[in-house]
């Protein structure tokens, strides 16, 4: 049986509680929660939830990367996002970030995020045998 692996990068916020930014489980990678942090000041800069879905898929992209894949390997996000109305300009930034097909996804309302972010995305990536 597959052990569990830790995936760290110093190019995406680090953790801020007891997890691990992913963690790999035989060509299985279960990806955190990203929430719109810059990883190299830990604030939250981005005023819009255009720039906050960027800066959410660009630190995705940093964690799947340390893990040895890609965007284009993830199988499956949820976005959490504070105020449905925003799904539309979320729609627009996946649109410029994957291509088909794309990754199986839900879309949960919630009532609040961690340091007021207005995003929060999870994913799970599925490597490819021979990588």
């Amino acid at each position: 049986m597959p052990e569990k692996r830790p995936i760290s990068t110093s190019l995406a916020p680090a953790a801020i509680g007891p997890y691990s930014q992913a963690v790999a489980f035989g060509q299985l990678v279960f990806l955190s929660g990203q929430i719109p942090l810059d990883p190299n000041t830990q604030t939250l800069p981005h005023e819009t939830i255009t720039d906050q879905a960027r800066q959410v898929f660009a630190n995705l992209a940093a964690v799947a990367q340390a893990a040895g894949g890609g965007l284009g390997d993830i199988v499956k996000l949820t976005l959490y996002l504070t105020d449905l109305a925003d799904f539309q300009a979320v729609n627009a930034v996946m649109a410029e970030i994957f291509a088909a097909p794309y990754p199986a996804r839900a879309t949960v309302g919630v009532a609040a995020l961690p340091r007021g972010a207005g995003i929060e995305v999870d994913a799970i990536m599925a490597l490819d045998q021979q990588g």
